[in-house]
């Protein structure tokens, strides 16, 4: 996310996350506006120039080397929202009817983004105001996942990333999703993000891994069943 997420195009993916908040609030299309266009005619610059040494913005305004466990966890849920964006395409062209879901989690992957960019330790009042991560979107996924788990035959057996394309880029996305989580954990023990953030990644991968068994299901694909090798 350092291209979108730090500074100046931190404030441009903030306010465009606040309008998606504000439409889904009057039942607008969520993530209808994905424009990374400024008012007015003319289109602002992909490159800053501002992290040419080495050191990118919260936020808050700090200035930290790019290494720093916030840009580290930052990367990590832009990836995230990368893999999912590419499974997303390889469902949409088999018709699942959860895409949605995947382009709302894309968009909350945003909110992630703002409330990890903001360190608690040097926001004021109304960084936090702004960056608030909501906790109803892990009751959403639980509602998700539990909406799949209905359908699904029991799990069994340890089963191995397959499934089908679609299947096998929501188990990529999975693992990214751990990771994310790894990331942000200590940060998030530290008081400097809001704890609902690691949760929301904790349930995110646990949705990704039932997503990727009920496409499996759905495409009639069969999934691979660990056995240990003779």
């Amino acid at each position: 996310m350092n291209s979108v997420i730090i500074r100046p195009a931190l404030l441009r993916c903030f306010m465009r996350t606040q309008r998606i908040i504000s439409e889904h609030r009057t039942h607008k299309p969520l993530c209808s506006d994905r424009s990374y266009a400024t008012e007015g005619n003319k289109s602002p610059k992909i490159y800053t120039k501002t992290g040419d040494k080495g050191f990118s913005s919260t936020f808050t305004g700090e200035r930290r080397p790019k290494e720093d466990h916030i840009f580290e966890a930052l990367g990590n849920t832009d990836e995230l929202s990368s893999a999912i964006g590419l499974a997303r395409e390889f469902c949409l062209d088999k018709g699942h009817i959860f895409t949605d879901q995947l382009d709302k989690i894309q968009c909350i992957l945003q909110d992630v983004g703002s409330n990890i960019a903001t360190p608690q330790s040097s926001a004021r009042e109304s960084h936090r105001k702004r960056t608030k991560f909501s906790p109803q979107t892990i009751t959403d996924l639980e509602t998700w996942i539990d909406h799949f788990t209905e359908e699904l035959p029991p799990l069994t057996n340890f089963i191995l990333p397959s499934g089908g394309k679609s299947s096998a880029a929501l188990h990529l996305a999975r693992t990214i999703c751990r990771r994310a989580e790894r990331s942000v954990a200590p940060i998030v023990r530290s008081g400097e993000a809001d704890p609902d953030v690691a949760k929301f990644l904790n349930r995110l991968s646990d949705y990704l891994f039932t997503a990727a068994r009920y496409a499996a299901m759905k495409e009639s694909r069969e999934e691979k069943i660990y056995r240990r090798p003779e």
